[in-house]
């Protein structure tokens, strides 16, 4: 019998230990006898001869992480890993819900009335509807006109909305407030 059949059995031997201490919980007993057969395969194969030996060490460094890698690959497959792992999530339990936020997109822009007082959050009222919504750090008073202005996790961001006392008949630019002459340099400009 050749002397060269001794490596390559211990090698294989050392391979099946590694590829089953992916699967098999042996608390590291199954690595231990891999690395052990896996050494005395590249020994014998240098016994052997030196071709042998560095065609044994070549085997291992590439056969032992190509194993591994397609043991970890079929893992999550098997019954320990599926008690292991987490079951990853559905595609409707990650995305948003896009016809309630379609919807909510179609608001940007309008007027509605707050229904509570904001501090900063509370709900409005948009075309009888009643929303979640978000002040945009100043607090609103109940009643209040609001602006709706962008949409931010599924709830509306508003902001206050002033509406323009009317107007008196008076023509006299000193007797008018400034606001109702030029627009308020610091506010929203006058529609």
């Amino acid at each position: 019998m050749d002397i060269w059949i001794w490596p390559i059995l211990l090698l294989a031997i050392g391979l099946c230990f590694a590829f089953l201490e992916i699967f098999l919980p042996s608390a590291g007993i199954l690595a231990f006898f891999s690395g052990s057969a896996l050494l005395g395969a590249i020994l014998l194969g240098f016994k052997s001869s030196p071709t042998v030996g560095l065609s044994m060490t070549a085997a291992v460094v590439v056969g032992v992480p190509t194993l591994i890698a397609f043991g970890f690959r079929w893992w999550p497959h098997t019954y320990i890993g599926r008690q292991v792992l987490l079951n990853a999530p559905r595609a409707e339990d990650v995305l948003p819900d896009e016809d309630q936020r379609r919807h909510l997109k179609t608001l940007v822009g309008r007027l509605g009335r707050a229904k509570c007082r904001m501090l900063p959050s509370g709900a409005v009222s948009v075309d009888g509807q009643t929303l979640d919504a978000t002040s945009e750090g100043m607090v609103i008073e109940a009643e209040q006109t609001v602006r709706i202005i962008k949409i931010e996790s599924n709830r509306l961001v508003v902001r206050a909305v002033e509406m323009a006392p009317p107007t008196s008949t008076n023509t006299n630019p000193l007797e008018r407030p400034i606001d109702s002459i030029t627009a308020d340099p610091f506010g929203e400009p006058l529609v």
